[in-house]
């Protein structure tokens, strides 16, 4: 039987189309993709993303389990910070990518995808058995206690104040939520009840996503589409979250990454601190990194009039003659217009501004690789 979050009633009432994602049903469509994707770009969009994981790490071993788990460096984070970072096996294949947060000294939250919540607990737990830094540390799992909205959008800044008032007690501290930073975390009230609100986001929009106890979800998530509404704020589903999220080049799990997909071929290399001491996968890496790639993730836009490309469809060279790759998201771009996708390719055809061909329906169709992200917003 499919889960449901706590807001599934108030999708039902907004007449959603509701699907199957992650083992959870799901909202895909509100009024439809386009025009939820453009209240986004335009204006302002609420999410749905209680589905997600949410693990809690405690005590004074946490920060060393942490980075012996995770590719990013945890000990550069300050309390109120946030940073991406993956879990890797052995193998440097990606079992996640996550955010973290830093919300107390001693005190880390980890958000996951949905559909890996039991692998990433699993993994876990595994770790924390065989871990030399297990004095006085906890791993909770608070999935079920907890929900979660995105509201992302140009928009959102001119009413997020008049939903959340006061400061942060905690985390980041500000008088303000609007005064939050990229990647900072604060905690604040809602109606008595403790939120967190992180300045993130999984659209390229700005935005804050909201972390509250399940019990307060459903009346967060309408006063957030009252308080919005005259701000052009709409409900969005998972279909337009996906072409957001392609048109940035933002990687999906399942789809960009996977535990045979390292986050070196991800183009994730950013993220991974190679220069840490240790953390599970880091040797595999580092001879990865020695050796060199031999598949690389690039993004691409079609250059002619065609059918979105979609996963799986196989990516040729310019000439149509040699097989390079394959498409691992591809999408009908909102913003741009024309179809869109994500690859894993040859590194020898990866560079920005190479013609690709992309196998469609049995027929080729020329396309190019660009610089993420695909879309960019013209300067106003």
């Amino acid at each position: 039987m499919l889960k449901r979050t706590p807001l599934f009633e108030a999708h039902c009432r907004l007449g959603a189309r509701l699907v199957e994602f992650g083992g959870w049903e799901m909202p895909l469509i509100y009024s439809g993709i386009v025009e939820e994707h453009h209240a986004v770009r335009r204006a302002a969009g609420v999410f749905d993303i209680s589905h997600m994981g949410d693990f809690t790490a405690t005590g004074p071993g946490a920060e060393a389990f942490l980075d012996h788990c995770l590719t990013n460096d945890v000990t550069r984070l300050a309390v109120g910070q946030g940073q991406y970072t993956l879990m890797c096996n052995e193998r440097g294949g990606v079992i996640d990518d996550l955010y973290l947060f830093r919300v107390k000294p001693q005190e880390y939250l980890l958000v996951v995808n949905a559909s890996r919540i039991a692998a990433d607990w699993d993994w876990l737990e595994t770790q924390v058995d065989g871990s030399p830094t297990n004095d006085g540390f906890h791993l909770r799992d608070d999935s079920a206690n907890l929900a979660a909205l995105a509201v992302q959008g140009p928009g959102v800044v001119e009413f997020i104040g008049d939903l959340i008032h006061g400061g942060s007690m905690a985390g980041t501290l500000v008088a303000d939520v609007r005064e939050l930073k990229k990647n900072q975390w604060g905690s604040f009230v809602f109606r008595g009840n403790p939120l967190g609100v992180a300045r993130t986001g999984y659209t390229g929009e700005d935005g804050f996503e909201i972390v509250v106890e399940a019990g307060q979800a459903e009346a967060l998530f309408e006063t957030l589409l009252e308080t919005g509404a005259p701000h052009g704020l709409k409900p969005v589903g998972l279909g337009a979250r996906d072409t957001l999220r392609t048109e940035m080049g933002y990687p999906l799990y399942g789809h960009e990454l996977a535990e045979d997909i390292t986050p070196l071929e991800a183009g994730l290399g950013t993220f991974v601190a190679l220069d840490k001491p240790d953390f599970i996968g880091r040797q595999a890496l580092l001879e990865q990194k020695q050796r060199g790639l031999e598949r690389r993730a690039i993004a691409f836009r079609m250059s002619a009039r065609s059918a979105p490309p979609r996963p799986d469809y196989r990516v040729m060279d310019g000439t149509g003659r040699q097989s390079i790759g394959r498409v691992t998201s591809g999408t009908q771009s909102p913003s741009l217009e024309t179809g869109i996708g994500l690859a894993l390719v040859d590194p020898a055809h990866a560079a920005i501004g190479t013609p690709l061909q992309i196998s469609i329906r049995d027929r080729l169709f020329p396309a190019e690789i660009l610089r993420k992200p695909i879309y960019r917003r013209e300067p106003s």
